[in-house]
C-alpha cells in the first residue's frame, strides 16, 4: 500500500532551528549545452573519498532564478547529508550562456537538466549509475519531462513542485480569458523581438509594479532573501505561450523511476501535485507539510530540513549511501 505522510511544522521557532551545517566544498564549474557553456556549482561532501563514487543529484530550483537561489540551499542540505550535488544556471540565466537572456524556455531547460546530469556522470566523485533529479517548484516540470525522457536519471524527487496541465493551467491564471490575455501578451513581445532582435523586459517581480509577473509576492522582493545580487529582476514577457502551453503532468505515466513528492495545501498548485500523483504507475512516495506555503520551502529552516530529510531518505533508498555499491 502506497503511504502518504503528514508532518505539522507547528511553532514559529522551529522554523529557526536547522541541524544543516555548510558544505565544506563547493566546486565551480562549466559544462556545455546545445553550443552554450553553463555555470554551475558542485557540492561536496566533507567526507568524500574520490576512489568510492557517491550517488550525485542535479538540482534544479523555480522559474526565473539562478543557482545561488533555492537551488543552493538544498544542494548544501544534500551534500550535508553525503550526495554529491549539482546546480547551474540554466541557458539565458545567470552566469551562463545564451544571446536570448531571462526566457523562459521549458523546452531548452529539460535539454539543460540532460546535459547537467550527462556532465555529472562524467565527473569522477560520481557514480554515473546512481544519479538523481531533484526538482524545486517550476522546475519540477522541468525534471520529470526529462527523467522520462533519460533513463540516466535513477531517481526523482521534488520539493513544492508546480506540474501543471491545460486545466491547472487556466485555474492558475484566470480562466479561459485570463490565459488568453497572457498570450497575447506574449505572443506580441515575441512578435517585437522578431522584427528588431532586441528583448523587451518587465519586473520579474514587484511590491509596486503591477506589470510584473510576480506582482506582490515575498522571497524575490526580499533582500535578505530571494532578491540576492546574482540574480537579475528582469523577464522577457515572450515566455507566456511557450510556458502556459507547457504540459508537465504528461510525463506522470511515462515516468518509470522511483519517486518522492513533498509539498504543501498551503503551497502553489497543489492539485496539479495531486493530479501527477494519481498518474504515476511507478514506485512513488508523499509527504506533505501543514500550513507551509511555496515561499517558505525555499529558505525556512523546519520546511527546508522537513523536506531536506525525506529526499535525502528517498535517495538513500533508491540510489544507494556513499560507499555503497551502484545498484
Amino acid at each position: 500500500m502506497l503511504k502518504t505522510l503528514t508532518l505539522a511544522v507547528a511553532t514559529t521557532a522551529a522554523l529557526a532551528a536547522s541541524n544543516a551545517v555548510a558544505a565544506p566544498r563547493v566546486e565551480r564549474v562549466t559544462f556545455s549545452s546545445h553550443g552554450e557553456q553553463l555555470v554551475g556549482e558542485l557540492y561536496l561532501p566533507e567526507d568524500l573519498d574520490e576512489a568510492k563514487p557517491r550517488p550525485a543529484l542535479v538540482v534544479t530550483g523555480a522559474w526565473m532564478t539562478v543557482k545561488e537561489q533555492m537551488p543552493a540551499r538544498y544542494a548544501r542540505e544534500m551534500a550535508d547529508r553525503g550526495f554529491v550535488a549539482l546546480t547551474f544556471d540554466f541557458r539565458g540565466w545567470g552566469e551562463s550562456g545564451g544571446l536570448r537572456r531571462q526566457y523562459e524556455d521549458p523546452r531548452a531547460k529539460i535539454a539543460d537538466i540532460e546535459a547537467a546530469v550527462a556532465y555529472l556522470s562524467r565527473r569522477p566523485e560520481a557514480d554515473q549509475d546512481r544519479i538523481g533529479g531533484l526538482g524545486i517548484c517550476a522546475s519540477s516540470g522541468y525534471m520529470v519531462t526529462a527523467a522520462a525522457e533519460n533513463a540516466a536519471i535513477k531517481s526523482v524527487a521534488l520539493v513544492a513542485p508546480w506540474l501543471q496541465d491545460a486545466e491547472v493551467v487556466e485555474q492558475a491564471y484566470g480562466g479561459r480569458h485570463g490565459v488568453a490575455r497572457l498570450e497575447a501578451v506574449g505572443d506580441a513581445a515575441e512578435a517585437e523581438y522578431r522584427r528588431t532582435g532586441k528583448q523587451a523586459f518587465l519586473p520579474a517581480a514587484s511590491l509596486t509594479d503591477e506589470r510584473a509577473v510576480m506582482f506582490k509576492v515575498p522571497y524575490y522582493t526580499e533582500p535578505d532573501r530571494g532578491m540576492i545580487p546574482a540574480w537579475r529582476n528582469e523577464a522577457d514577457p515572450a515566455f507566456w505561450r511557450g510556458w502556459l502551453t507547457f504540459d508537465a503532468i504528461q510525463a506522470a505515466p511515462r515516468l518509470h523511476q522511483p519517486f518522492l513528492m513533498v509539498h504543501s495545501e498551503a503551497a502553489a498548485i497543489p492539485q496539479g501535485a495531486h493530479k501527477f500523483y494519481t498518474r504515476l504507475t511507478s514506485s512513488k512516495r508523499e509527504l506533505w507539510l501543514d500550513n507551509v506555503t511555496q515561499f517558505d520551502f525555499y529558505d525556512r529552516a523546519a520546511p527546508v530540513k522537513a523536506a531536506s530529510d525525506t529526499v535525502a531518505a528517498h535517495f538513500r533508498a533508491t540510489l544507494g549511501s556513499a560507499g555503497e555499491a551502484g545498484q
